[in-house]
């Protein structure tokens, strides 16, 4: 199965109230997230940022990114560690789901990806939400715990209900890495 990383909403200039509370959460996931990137990279399958537009609707995705460097902090932090590379695909999405109203859906079908690997924030809102609706649309979903973000006992929850509930697997960066041969 051809696999593809999505990057969920790691572009942010941080600036909500709960950001600081995540700050270590988000600076690990950020970590596990630039080792499964290169290893994406190096075999060749795609990398794909799905990020919330945060309704600036006249943002193009490089201007997030923009935004995000010069907000400093984490947001600085966050992209200085991964940033995205010229062969990184992106999509700007208005609400939750990576494939609420955007061109995911399509974009996956012309790279003949039947599977996705989940990385990214949080994992109880976006992260969830994307695999929810990945499933829905028949991918195999892999959740890489180690590089989603989230508060520790909702974290755990959001990971034990995408298991419990059949929609995918959680698995390690670790073992990510040793599926994605």
């Amino acid at each position: 199965m051809r696999p593809a990383l999505l990057i969920i909403d790691m572009v942010s200039a941080f600036d909500f109230p709960e950001a600081a509370a995540l700050r270590a959460s988000v600076m690990a996931a950020a970590r596990d997230i630039r080792r499964l990137r290169e290893h994406f990279h190096r075999r060749g399958y795609p990398v794909i940022y799905a990020n919330d537009n945060f309704a600036n609707w006249r943002a193009d995705f490089n201007e997030l990114v923009a935004l995000a460097r010069a907000s400093g902090g984490i947001g600085k932090a966050v992209v200085d560690l991964i940033p995205p590379s010229p062969e990184d695909y992106f999509i700007l999405k208005p609400k939750h789901s990576a494939f609420l109203a955007t061109a995911l859906p399509v974009l996956l079908a012309k790279l003949a990806v039947e599977r996705v690997y989940l990385a990214g924030m949080t994992a109880d809102s976006c992260v969830m939400a994307t695999a929810v609706d990945a499933n829905a649309r028949e991918y195999a979903v892999r959740v890489v715990s180690g590089a989603v973000a989230g508060m520790a006992a909702v974290k755990r929850r959001a990971l034990s209900l995408i298991v419990d509930a059949k929609i995918g697997d959680v698995v390690t960066t670790n073992a990510a890495m040793r599926q994605v041969a």
